[in-house]
């Protein structure tokens, strides 16, 4: 199945109630459909360097900043194809790369392993990544419940709602269930909208109408300062020479 492998947009985020999310979902239907996965769960291991550098420097909200992450919409085996995705953000715009690859390859590529080689641009980019960082490894297993809308007119516009976002920094494996421990509020969803450029008069009315306001929410940067950072700021934790840990 053809898939696209280059995003350039914006991606702004709101924290909703499930009421809003109806009253959002009535004006919605009208000029959006659900996309043709429907409600999926993601799954999605993060890589970071031993301390953590990739999110550290994202916390301090830079002017650019950049991840790695393996995603699957679904359970996976070794043989799974899954996504390799770079994604890196400078003033605002999100720009994505990623590679379809068996989980097996992809989970190699990572950790600087061999692997089947595709021989792309992409591939080169992210394999600048990886050399750029040097040992990467898996810190974080993030899955979420997905329901996602496209645009009836065809101008790439997305609105997606995310629940049940759970992590952990155990059996970091994507051929495991979801599970873990809850980073989102009770009773909150995490509303996305994903555009390249303006937003239509008729989402923002209702966000007028509903006083909701875009907000700043990472699930990796979440996850960090609810688990990961808990367990290492009173431990003896290597910290490389002019880094530091927030």
């Amino acid at each position: 199945m053809a898939y696209k492998s280059i995003f350039q947009r914006y991606e702004l985020k709101y924290m909703i109630t499930a009421e809003q999310k109806e009253k959002i979902l009535q004006v919605l239907k009208d000029h959006m459909n659900p996309d043709k996965f429907g409600r999926t769960t993601i799954r999605n291991i993060y890589f970071d360097t031993d301390n953590y550098r990739l999110i550290r420097a994202s916390i301090e909200k830079p002017v650019y900043k950049e991840k790695l992450r393996i995603r699957s919409y679904r359970q996976a085996s070794s043989d799974s194809n899954v996504f390799v995705e770079l994604k890196k953000k400078y003033k605002s715009v999100v720009y994505k790369r990623r590679l379809s690859m068996t989980e097996a390859d992809a989970m190699k590529w990572a950790r600087g392993e061999n692997y089947e080689h595709q021989n792309t641009q992409i591939e080169k980019e992210i394999d600048y990544f990886l050399n750029y960082y040097g040992s990467l490894h898996p810190t974080v297993f993030l899955s979420y419940d997905r329901e996602a809308y496209e645009s009836k007119y065809n101008d790439g516009f997305r609105v997606t709602f995310d629940d049940h976002i759970l992590c952990r920094t155990t059996d970091l494996s994507l051929e495991s269930p979801p599970y873990g421990d809850s980073i989102l509020e009770s009773g909150k969803i995490l509303m996305e909208i994903k555009c390249g450029g303006s937003i239509p008069l008729w989402m923002t009315s209702i966000l007028t109408a509903e006083q909701i306001y875009k907000t700043s929410f990472s699930k990796y940067g979440t996850a960090y300062r609810t688990l990961i950072f808990p367990k290492i700021k009173d431990s003896t934790f290597v910290i490389k020479e002019g880094d530091h840990l927030l």
